[in-house]
């Protein structure tokens, strides 16, 4: 399997046509745990769906794996990417059961924040949190997200608008000499 980075447990790499059983599955296993944040593809039309999205020139997507294993331990997407002057995106990620709690997902989004500010060459990345959704902010403080504000009415997510909670992260300054 070729991975884009790794921690040694935890890989990331870009999601393929071929992962959509395994993806959708796990997806499904995990309705419970991600209602009422979030909505995973969790069918084939979905999953293509997401493919296309994430596949968009200011979209970029990575499922977070287990390296034993090689099984998807959940998946992370920035979107709204905009470079020039701002270089940022916005940041959202997932766990699927049974690897939630595991630090699986706190491993590879760190990862994927890696990738973003290296080989992506941005310099911010926002995630909007929901502000019941303790889990999420408990990652996003781990990786040194800071909360920057609150949005009511944000983001229209399961039949309503849901407020959320402003985090992001700034990359880090390179070493001067």
């Amino acid at each position: 399997m070729r991975y884009l980075r790794s921690d040694g447990r935890v890989a990331i790499r870009r999601p393929r046509p071929t992962d959509e059983p395994e993806f959708v599955a796990a997806a499904r296993r995990s309705r419970d745990l991600h209602h009422p944040w979030l909505a995973a593809p969790d069918d084939a039309e979905q999953y293509a769906a997401y493919l296309r999205k994430i596949r968009a020139r200011n979209s970029s997507g990575y499922l977070l794996c287990d390296r034993a294993t090689g099984a998807i331990a959940g998946y992370a997407n920035i979107s709204g990417i905009v470079l020039g002057a701002l270089r940022g995106g916005y940041l959202g990620y997932a766990a699927f059961l049974p690897y939630a709690g595991t630090g699986h997902t706190s491993a590879g989004v760190r990862l994927v924040v890696e990738h973003a500010f290296t080989a992506l060459g941005l310099h911010r990345l926002e995630a909007n949190i929901q502000p019941g959704n303790e889990p999420s902010k408990k990652l996003a403080r781990r990786l040194g997200f800071r909360r920057e504000g609150f949005s009511p009415d944000y983001l229209f997510i399961d039949g309503a608008w849901r407020d959320h909670e402003r985090w992001a992260i700034t990359a880090p300054e390179p070493p001067q000499g």
